[in-house]
């Protein structure tokens, strides 16, 4: 398993400036996790997070990433 990669990283996105990467998790596939960050993105809006769901079919792992607007 891969462990947190913390790090600040400026994302272009022409609706709101910039999105800043804070963190990124890699873990075994689970096939309801967008479901959680569905959950997340909605919960947090207000706070300004936003949270992505990446699936790597060959490895069997998601990535989910999570940045501050």
């Amino acid at each position: 398993m891969l462990g947190c990669l913390c790090r600040r990283l400026a994302v272009n996105n022409n609706d709101t400036g910039k999105l800043e990467l804070i963190a990124v998790k890699s873990f075994k596939n689970y096939d309801e996790m967008y479901k959680v960050v569905n959950f997340l993105n909605k919960t947090l809006k207000d706070r300004k997070l936003i949270f992505g769901l990446t699936r790597d079919s060959a490895n069997g792992t998601v990535t989910i990433s999570i940045y501050e607007s």
